[in-house]
Formats: structure tokens, sequence, C-alpha cells
């Protein structure tokens, strides 16, 4: 499988009345073609950061190190090699990988200028954002705010054909008359429509790597299981990587091969879905199963505690705190990610 999408020690650093604190730290994963990988995790725990620093839209002020190479389908342009990185990045600009015809297909996300991620965003890589009634311009009508996502990227094709494709990509979204449907306003939407129509206008301009943040949070679970049957079926006609972020394990179960799992900005488990949340090896990923409903009638069990502070974070692991298996090696020093088996890993000193 090739990898669309792969993540080296991703940090991101964001300053504070207290100092610099880092939402997400050392985060690395591969997203392979066509694979869809489940991010999941509490509030707070860095996963809507991490998809903001992998489109480039991190909050002013931020800065981030490591690696996150994007390998695009149809090749992207290389970078502008000047140094310009952006959000305070040391690299000396974006490395290109294979060549063909002069345009790269290989890009680190995290070293190329800001025009030249202003270019990927949309062609190469999209995101579908949480909330749609402040993603979406409320004064703009949604045909317009699709046409304005492909136009971008083409620049010289005609009126007629951008709202011939932005038509295209609203009924793809499975939005039911579409021409209707773009003269309206985004008010005029129910909240599964205005979904649909962030899931049109992300894919207008024919990405292969979609970030979706919890798609289906503010959505009742009827629509919601709309939505998630519309995501799969095109990530399979699209053959779209992609990045799902939620609260949700039920949610993740359904939709992703692979699990990540975040703690305070670090990857605490990840391997196969049905793997991880059959026999999980980190007290924290067993202690969302344990506080998630189910069918049948047992007792919820909450984890004690809350998240930590990211400017107060425990010495050693930062589940430690929280943990029933917590032993003196805990706070001695952050565990690494330790392999269950080969495609399993958990960051436990009781992993063995």
């Amino acid at each position: 499988m090739a990898t669309s999408l792969e993540v080296r020690g991703l940090t991101v650093e964001l300053p504070t009345p207290a100092g610099w604190v880092r939402p997400v730290n050392d985060v690395s994963f591969t997203l392979g073609e066509g694979e869809t990988l489940g991010i999941v995790g509490e509030s707070g725990s860095g996963k809507t950061m991490l998809s903001l620093a992998l489109m480039g839209l991190e909050p002013h002020g931020a800065r981030h190190s490591g690696e996150a190479w994007l390998t695009s389908r149809g090749g992207v342009g290389s970078g502008d090699g000047n140094g310009n990185g952006g959000n305070g990045s040391s690299a000396s600009g974006a490395q290109t990988g294979a060549q063909s015809g002069g345009r790269a297909a290989r890009e680190n996300l995290l070293e190329i200028s800001q025009n030249k991620l202003r270019e990927l965003r949309g062609r190469e890589i999209a995101m579908i954002f949480q909330e749609p009634m402040t993603a979406l311009n409320p004064v703009l009508r949604i045909g317009a705010q699709i046409e304005e996502a492909i136009r971008v990227h083409e620049p010289r094709a005609g009126d007629s054909e951008i709202h011939r494709r932005a038509l295209e990509a609203l009924e793809r979204a499975a939005l039911s008359d579409p021409a209707r449907r773009a003269r309206q306003y985004p008010h005029q939407l129910s909240g599964g429509l205005r979904q649909r129509v962030m899931i049109a206008m992300a894919l207008a301009a024919g990405p292969g790597v979609l970030i979706a943040d919890e798609p289906t949070t503010a959505l009742d679970v009827t629509v919601q299981k709309q939505i998630l049957e519309l995501l799969a079926k095109l990530r399979r006609e699209l053959r779209l990587s992609m990045l799902f972020i939620t609260h949700d394990l039920g949610v993740v179960a359904q939709v992703a091969g692979r699990v990540a799992v975040m703690y305070a900005g670090r990857i605490v488990e990840e391997g196969p879905v049905e793997e991880v949340l059959r026999a999980p090896r980190h007290p924290y990923t067993e202690g969302l199963l344990r506080a998630a409903p189910r069918l049948t009638r047992e007792k919820l069990v909450p984890i004690p505690g809350a998240v930590p502070s990211l400017d107060a974070l425990p010495p050693g692991c930062a589940f430690a705190p929280r943990c029933p298996h917590r032993v003196a090696e805990c706070d001695a020093a952050m565990p690494e990610l330790r392999a269950v088996n080969k495609n399993h890993a958990a960051r436990c000193i009781l992993v063995r």
C-alpha cells in the first residue's frame, strides 16, 4: 500500500503566559493510500491541533517541528527552495521526492512556504471542520462557496465549467436538488445538510487526503449514520486516504481500519481497530472503553480525575495520576511506544 501521509515527530508549541506548551508532542504515524486512520481522545488531547498543523492553520504565534510528508497521486509542485518554512520551522525549504515533468510527488507540509501550502490545501489535502455553521460563510450562497474552492485551483476554468463542477460536488455529497441547494444560504440548511456541503467543498478540487475533524459530533444518531456511510462510500469510490478524528470509540470502530489513541498531546496506543478495542494495552484506552456506553446493562466506570493542564504536566507518564496500575517507575520518565506485536504498540511500562 502506498503511503499518502507520513508524520514523523510532529510537535506543535503555543505561547502562553506560563511559557510554551505542547498540545501536540512528538507524534508519528503513517496513513496509507485508501486507508482510514482514526484519532481518538478526550477534549484537550491534541487531536484538532494535530489536524490544524497538517493543514498549516495553527493559531498565530505557534511554532512546529518534525516532518509531515504528503505524497500526491498526481504529483504536486515543488517547494520554493528558499528556506521559506512557516510558523517557526527551521527547515531549509521543501525537499523534493520523485520527479515527473518537473513536478514533485512528495512534499513536507511543515517545511514548504505558505504560498505553496495554500496551493496544496484543497487540491491534495483537505479538511472537514467540526462545526459547519462557523466554517461556512453566512452571507454567501452555498454554490458560490464551493465554486470558490474550485476556482482557486482552476483559475483558467470558465464560469460555466466551475458551476457544473460545483453542482457535481453537491450531488456527490448526496444533496438532493443540487441546483436549489446551491442558491441557498447556510442558515437555510439543517445541520446534516450543512455537513454534506462541507464534504462537497472539501472534495470539490479532488484531494487524495481528507481530514475529518469530528464531522458527526453535533448531529443526531440517524443523520450521523448517514454521514458516516457517505464518507465510507466516498472513500471507496475516490480512493481517499482519511484521517478521522473523534472522541467516540463506537464511531471509530465503524469507519477506521487502524486507530491511534491520544492523551495530553501524545499517541499512547496505536494498532488495528479490532485489536485495540478488543485487547487494549494502555490503561487510558482501557478507561475509555469502560466509560463508553454499551447496549448491555453495564455500569459505566468513568476515568478518575481530568486531563492535566499542558503547562503543568506530571513527571514521567502524563496518565500516571489517573492510572489504576501506577507504580514508582511511571513517574521516572515518559515511556516510549513499546511493541505489543508488529502492528500494535502502547506507551506503557506494563507492555513487555
